[in-house]
């Protein structure tokens, strides 16, 4: 029996994927710790693992909505709050783990702690990676303007501050770009196909696609009409009450099914007042949350904010996406998407381009063709299986 730890950031994309390959290792007999936090309490002891607190050393759970976009966009930010989550780590957990003398460590790819952890105590370290995988080449499909690369120039320079602080406290660690990108000789797993993943080839046999990991659902979500338009924009920068009315306004005169999943952070309320004043033939439902796989498995087009689990959620269940991407993350995934023809942007948030880009989804078959295909490439993945497999491999 091995004994693996689990890291992982306080998000419900980065979170999700690693479920399946929790309990698939406790299927196997082994024993499993996973350091995260309260609001992902449930999910993973629903697993079987052991659940370790890390709310009263992490700087993450104490952001705001605001902070939460803010580390979208600013990696100098992004970059302090990982440094700070770390070394108020280092202190509570450090000891802890090297008691406990873990067989591996899986960490998330943007939870530091657990690499430097690892690196510090010679633990076997595992990358666990829920977006693709970043380096040189890959980067491309995220390149921007000329004035967002000298942004992240200038950031990154400010960053460096951050990174010292790190070799203060006896982390071996170089430079902002062992934060950022995924290197060669880092076992890694990545929860994508080859086939999906920008430029796969370019990287080592160390790494390995297993594709998206998609639990099973309990939960069934009744289709009343022949279409049905799921939109989300995720669960972090969704603050959005004047997009969500704008969609309202667009497919109210339809015969579509309208499912808008609209998160915490608007007036609910209101939006499903501004429901029940229509005279439309559109059916919607207005709700802070649904499950996504549920409705994914009826859905005809998905208006989606690219969050990576969610169009590996999409493309699994052969959904074309309609796509507003609002981070740079994100427009790397909308940009592969659209390389791959699975997908159509929206131009702007109006109820006109709204209205059009769906019509458009629904008309033309190639966007769905084209979903078939990417996934048909995940389902020749190994899965859940195969992550577990790489870290019982990296165990012995």
């Amino acid at each position: 029996m091995s004994r693996i730890a689990f890291f992982c950031i306080p998000a419900h994309g980065h979170t999700n994927p690693t479920l399946e390959v929790v309990k698939e290792l406790i299927h196997l007999g082994h024993e499993v710790r996973y350091y995260s936090y309260e609001c992902m309490r449930k999910k993973i002891e629903s697993t079987g693992a052991e659940y370790i607190s890390c709310d009263d050393y992490d700087f993450e759970q104490k952001l705001t909505p605001a902070d939460g976009k803010r580390i979208a966009e600013d990696m100098s930010f992004a970059i302090e709050v990982l440094v700070n989550s770390t070394l108020a780590m280092d202190d509570a957990l450090l000891e802890q783990i090297k008691q406990w003398n873990p067989d591996c460590i899986v960490a998330d790819s943007m939870a530091l702690w657990g690499k430097l952890i690892a690196k510090k105590l010679n633990i076997p370290f595992v990358s666990s990676t829920t977006t693709f995988a970043f380096n040189k080449d890959s980067a491309k499909v995220m390149q921007g303007s000329l004035k967002d690369l000298v942004k992240i120039l200038i950031q990154m320079r400010k960053a460096k501050k951050h990174i010292k602080r790190l070799q203060e406290n006896g982390y071996d660690i170089k430079n902002v770009i062992e934060i950022i990108q995924n290197d060669n000789d880092t076992n890694t797993i990545v929860y994508t196909s080859p086939e999906f993943q920008p430029y796969s080839d370019t990287f080592s046999d160390k790494y390995v696609f297993v594709g998206p990991s998609i639990r099973p659902t309990n939960t069934v979500f009744e289709k009343t009409r022949e279409k049905l338009v799921y939109i989300s924009m995720g669960t972090v920068n969704n603050d959005m009450t004047i997009f969500y009315k704008n969609c309202i306004d667009a497919f109210k005169d339809s015969n579509y099914q309208v499912v808008l999943s609209v998160g915490s952070q608007v007036d609910i309320k209101h939006l499903e007042e501004y429901v029940t004043k229509l005279e439309g033939t559109a059916q919607f439902h207005v709700l802070t949350w649904v499950d996504q796989i549920a409705v994914l498995e009826k859905a005809d087009a998905f208006l989606t904010h690219c969050g990576m689990n969610s169009v590996s959620e999409a493309m699994y269940f052969k959904v074309p996406l309609v796509m507003y991407p609002q981070t740079n993350e994100q427009k790397g995934v909308a940009f592969r998407i659209n390389e791959l023809g699975a997908g159509i942007y929206l131009i702007s948030d109006s109820v006109l381009d709204i209205q059009t880009a769906v019509k458009e989804l629904l008309q033309r078959v190639e966007y769905k063709r084209q979903a078939n295909i990417i996934s048909e490439s995940f389902s020749k993945c190994g899965g859940s299986k195969a992550a577990a497999e790489k870290i019982l491999d990296i165990c012995s």
